[in-house]
């Protein structure tokens, strides 16, 4: 189970020894401890916001006391000129935060931005978004969070909290029925609350799971399979499980898959291929 204040918390500190070390010298060499100052976030570029509760937490987790105030929530369209937060605390506490406040909601922005133009293009179908487990080590968190503000899905976040089986574990275990043999007798065994998909490479992949999946099996991953390949593989499944397609998809073909009426589409690119948006954090002087 995934507890996200305190894997927050555990970024925000990690992040922050990484950036300051033994002090940020540039800081103390210029600016008195006590000082008190005000910033403010400035767009420059057009998209979806998100981040901004994440550098709330950011800057409050540092300096309970501050003063934050929000002037465009995540989620939220934004253009090049708006201001999405102006801070108030002590100058040493916002220098300390900028960067990571920043590199945060930059890379958070970029996600959020192209899911939602994914989202977009699939807005009159059933289909559903997914994001992947193709993310940056150590900031999955925030990467699949900005998904969700973009419109997106999470799917599982890691290796615990979902079994997948996919090509290299059924050809490992020695076949499609093998595998999710031991798969369920495996979650039985122990007890664990723990969903089981499946991949197919080929129809005939999906052929079998419909024979020995029922009721073990609650999702069929579609790998590589091309839109006129699903509508085939809907019509072998016949609902008996939810589908998910992978493998290829983009802006262009998303629609494709859509109109075939699979349950869920992922994309990994909506957070290996986003790219990050321009913010600035400036001080305001009185």
């Amino acid at each position: 189970m995934i507890h996200f204040e305190e894997q927050l918390n555990h970024l925000i500190n990690e992040a922050l020894h990484e950036d300051i070390g033994s002090g940020d010298y540039s800081t103390l060499a210029c600016i008195p401890e006590q000082a008190m100052g005000t910033a403010v976030l400035k767009i420059k570029d057009e998209g979806i916001l998100a981040g901004v509760a994440i550098a709330q937490h950011i800057f409050k987790l540092v300096e309970p006391s501050v003063s934050f105030k929000i002037y465009k929530n995540d989620g939220e369209a934004m253009l090049p000129g708006d201001i999405a937060f102006e801070v108030n605390a002590h100058i040493h506490t916002i220098l300390k935060c900028e960067r990571l406040v920043l590199n945060c909601m930059q890379r958070m922005s970029g996600i959020a931005t192209l899911t939602h133009s994914f989202v977009e293009r699939i807005k009159p179908y059933h289909t559903q978004l997914l994001d992947t487990r193709k993310t940056t080590p150590n900031f999955r968190l925030l990467e699949k969070e900005a998904v969700r503000i973009g419109g997106g899905t999470n799917h599982r976040f890691g290796l615990f909290d979902m079994i997948m089986l996919k090509d290299n574990h059924i050809d490992y275990a020695g076949g499609i029925e093998k595998a999710i043999a031991l798969a369920w007798e495996y979650v039985q065994k122990n007890e664990l609350n723990l969903k089981i998909e499946v991949e197919a490479r080929t129809l005939n992949d999906v052929t079998k799971i419909c024979k020995v999946a029922k009721g073990k099996v609650f999702r069929i991953l579609l790998d590589n399979f091309t839109p006129a390949e699903i509508s085939e593989a809907l019509n072998i499944i016949q609902r008996q499980f939810e589908t998910e397609a992978s493998g290829g998809i983009n802006l262009n073909n998303i629609f494709s898959y859509a109109e075939t009426g699979v349950d869920y589409v992922s994309v990994g690119g909506l957070i290996h291929q986003a790219k990050s948006v321009d913010l600035s954090l400036k001080a305001k002087l009185l």
